[in-house]
């Protein structure tokens, strides 16, 4: 189905004063936004429009009960100048599992594609071209009805926006295993990309920064020792000649870039294993030398590598100088986002 958008552009764009050498992750937005309203049960008032402050009323039941979620996906553009969008389709699949998970009404697939593309090729010229660089979409959905009282609203927004980014980690990624706090358990809304996931990371984050390490690295809420993910991205872990990562149990977000890698590994000959895997037998290996990598993946972190972890009172130091896997896989993934590397998956979309 195709559907028609009311279309208001920008009297002049605001791209000239962007300096594409030096963008802070998150920060910078391009001209126009998607929305969309959910009323008696469809999607309305579907409009492209200029970047704006939308007005919300107090009783907004987003802001009281958390019915608030959201995506991260990412364009690139080839050596012709091609902007090009990377497994878009899993996008809307998982939104709509998180949309499910929290009794908010789906977006039809080809709705979410036919939104993604037309403000993608409108901001086209917003694609940074210095490698590692893109530009970051966020599509997300909240409550609009405006009353107290729990319970699922009916009504609700749908917006993307889009903004150009810089890499999400510039150096090596040092992490803190959390085992007083947990970010979600099974049968929870850890698999869910709704917004109270990250607000209830934010206070374990802040700990650890103040400790010297950028993220948490979480373990069950159950027996505090099984290890989920990272604050911003799934986890793996190079042991021997094996690449372990925790299996996704319902606590844990199914990451595109996760299974991007898994195919990938896999692909090349690595033996990928999907296990629970616990934060006592990491801290053995790093001590008995078999940890060899841990890294990261996620949209905004791509592949991320990481120096240190920290557990009790005990610190596992990584060598940098031996991240052979991680360091193909990033290449490899950002090889794959801008054509200078064969796309043997069909992962690649032109916008």
């Amino acid at each position: 189905m195709s559907y028609t958008f009311k279309i208001t552009k920008v009297d002049q764009s605001a791209i000239s004063k962007v300096d594409f050498d030096n963008i802070p992750f998150g920060k910078t937005f391009s001209d126009h936004m998607f929305v969309a309203d959910y009323i008696d049960g469809q999607w309305t008032n579907l409009e492209i429009r200029p970047v704006a402050p939308i007005p919300t009323h107090p009783g907004n039941m987003a802001w009281h009960y958390g019915q608030a979620i959201f995506e991260g996906m990412k364009a690139t553009r080839d050596a012709a100048g091609t902007a090009l969008l990377f497994r878009p389709e899993m996008h809307a699949v998982r939104l709509n599992k998180s949309a499910v998970r929290m009794s908010m009404p789906e977006v039809p697939e080809d709705l979410f594609l036919q939104a993604i593309h037309t403000i993608v090729d409108m901001e086209k010229a917003w694609i940074p071209p210095q490698a590692g660089s893109a530009l970051y979409i966020r599509p997300f959905m909240y409550a609009t009805d405006e009353t107290i009282g729990v319970k699922a609203s009916d009504t609700y927004r749908f917006i993307i926006f889009v903004m150009p980014v810089g890499p999400y980690y510039t150096d090596p990624v040092k992490l803190l295993a959390q085992d007083k706090y947990v970010r979600a358990v099974v049968g929870g809304v850890g698999e869910a990309k709704t917004a109270g996931n990250y607000a209830a990371s934010l206070l374990p984050s802040t700990m650890a920064r103040k400790e010297g390490y950028h993220q948490v690295m979480w373990l069950d809420g159950v027996h505090k020792k099984f290890i989920q993910e990272v604050g911003t991205m799934n986890i793996f872990f190079v042991i021997g000649e094996e690449i372990i990562t925790p299996n996704l149990d319902g606590a844990i977000l199914a990451g595109i870039t996760r299974d991007c890698m898994i195919t990938l590994f896999k692909d090349k000959g690595y033996k990928v294993t999907e296990r629970p895997i616990t934060i006592d037998e990491v801290m053995e290996a790093g001590e008995n030398g078999t940890l060899v990598e841990i890294f990261g993946t996620g949209t905004a972190a791509v592949v991320a590598p990481v120096s240190h972890l920290k557990y009790n009172d005990h610190v596992v130091t990584l060598d940098m100088e031996k991240r052979s896997i991680s360091k193909w896989a990033y290449d490899t993934i950002n090889g794959i986002r801008n054509r200078t590397i064969e796309d043997k998956f069909g992962w690649i979309v032109p916008a």
